[in-house]
């Protein structure tokens, strides 16, 4: 059963969050109440995730992520983010943080991003092996609006950039988190045309509005064109949807402090920290995604938070 570790130093929170994660059956969970005590028990532990807070005394959240990002950087940490920490959040993301979940909204999001992000890890441990050989991988999909497709294409895109040797294993997981939020984001906001405004309101409300509108025309015809090269050299991901598309220069800045406790910014920001290229087309319906290997050049392997620019 693998182990989630919670960092936080104020009890109540270690509490709260613990028994969030109770709900996950399949996990065990263990608290430290200090970056240090986390740090000195690492190896007892073996945690497979490690979430933690990121303003704590001692050592804080984001060294506690970078010296697990150079010591054991197959353990993905999601950050529990708070008002006044949007700085530390991206830069803790830039260091080696896998995804985050603001603290407002715990209740809501906690459980399925632990669960989706011990989805990647085993996906990704049980298929290292059986791509051992393989030195180069370009595919293309079309994708229905159907949200369960989208992990087994994650699964395919971990084996081949860890198989070709694009970058190391905690990338792995950061370019499948950049990419699932494209899919997304490209399959509800673009084909299905639901808002972020819907997507931040009644959970309830807003998975009734997804059902309906797969099952409705125009919105039920439409696909998801997915096209992906993958070098040892570099990864190009290629999404484009056939909504109406937006004005890729109105969106909002996502690191900014008003924006970072916003759910819908949270996509856009996990893919300019991850990728070292996030570019949209002139419509707004393709995004253009990629990933230099961490033999191409300095710092490559971090990712940089890169505007969006346009391409025609």
């Amino acid at each position: 059963m693998p182990t989630v570790l919670v960092v936080d130093d104020s009890a109540v929170d270690r509490r709260l969050v613990s028994g969030l994660l109770a709900k996950c059956k399949e996990v065990e969970v263990v608290t430290a109440a200090s970056g240090e005590e986390a740090w000195e028990a690492l190896d007892r532990w073996q945690p497979a995730v490690i979430v933690t807070d990121l303003v704590m005394p001692g050592m804080s959240g984001l060294e506690l992520v970078s010296r697990v990002a150079q010591r054991y950087p197959s353990i993905p940490i999601i950050l529990m983010t708070g008002k006044g920490s949007e700085e530390t959040a991206v830069a803790a993301l830039k260091a080696g943080a896998a995804s985050y979940v603001p603290k407002s909204v715990l209740h809501q999001h906690l459980v399925d991003t632990v669960q989706d992000v011990l989805a990647m890890v085993r996906a990704r441990q049980s298929q290292a092996r059986l791509m051992g050989c393989l030195q180069r991988g370009a595919f293309q999909f079309t994708l229905e609006n159907d949200a369960n497709l989208i992990p087994s294409l994650i699964n395919y895109v971990q084996s081949v950039v860890a198989s070709v040797g694009l970058c190391d294993e905690a990338n792995v997981i950061r370019i499948s988190i950049a990419l699932e939020e494209a899919l997304r984001n490209a399959m509800f906001h673009g084909n299905l045309e639901l808002t972020s405004q819907q997507r931040e309101g009644d959970p309830v409300e807003y998975q009734r509005l997804v059902e309906e509108r797969s099952r409705s025309e125009p919105y039920t015809s439409r696909i998801l064109h997915v096209m992906v090269e993958i070098t040892p050299q570099m990864g190009r991901f290629v999404i484009r949807d056939q909504g109406p598309g937006f004005d890729p220069s109105s969106l909002p800045d996502p690191t900014a402090p008003e924006n970072l406790e916003k759910v819908s910014g949270r996509g856009l920001l996990l893919m300019r920290t991850f990728m070292d290229e996030v570019h949209f087309n002139e419509v707004g319906n393709e995004v253009i995604l990629i990933k230099r290997g961490c033999n191409a050049g300095a710092g490559a392997c971090g990712g940089s938070a890169r505007a969006p620019a346009e391409e025609g």
